[in-house]
């Protein structure tokens, strides 16, 4: 898989973000309604491991515990060198958003049908991972036929242009 970028521009300088990993079956399982990028705490071993690659999160969803966001059921394979010191790999993890964006998503969460899911893992040029998550409504089986239809429609009029 080709790694991507995405870069956005802030008052002081250009953040870039080359994608990790991404969660391609949320694309395919859910509607995707609004995108947030959050902080993750995270081991150093996680670190040197997400930057490795060894990331999955084909059944990673997000939840709340009071007032705090927690990422479940990602994989992150045990680094190599860590030893003795090496991380649980699929603990839960703690993500950082800003209080008026975690409240909206609780609000949104409690509607029925809503739930937050992980989309991609992304590594900034100053160092750091970020999340992106999304705020995602479930496709009914009929949803998910007609996406794979217009997919290859639009396969087989790019072949022929």
């Amino acid at each position: 898989m080709a790694k991507q970028t995405k870069s956005t521009k802030n008052a002081t300088s250009a953040v870039t973000y080359k994608v990790v990993a991404s969660n391609r079956r949320a694309y395919h399982e859910y509607f995707v309604e609004q995108k947030y990028t959050a902080g993750v705490v995270l081991a150093s071993t996680e670190v040197k491991s997400i930057r490795g690659g060894k990331i999955n999160m084909s059944d990673a969803y997000c939840l709340f515990k009071g007032d705090e966001l927690w990422l479940r059921n990602v994989h992150i394979a045990e680094y190599y060198n860590g030893g003795m010191h090496n991380h649980e790999t699929k603990r839960e993890r703690k993500l950082l958003l800003q209080r008026r964006e975690l409240r909206k998503l609780q609000a949104k969460v409690k509607e029925r049908g809503f739930a937050i899911v992980p989309l991609e893992v992304l590594l900034t040029n100053r160092n750091l991972i970020k999340i992106e998550i999304a705020l995602v409504k479930g496709k009914k089986s009929y949803d998910k036929r007609e996406t794979i239809k217009e997919r290859d429609v639009k396969r087989a009029m790019d072949r022929f242009e």
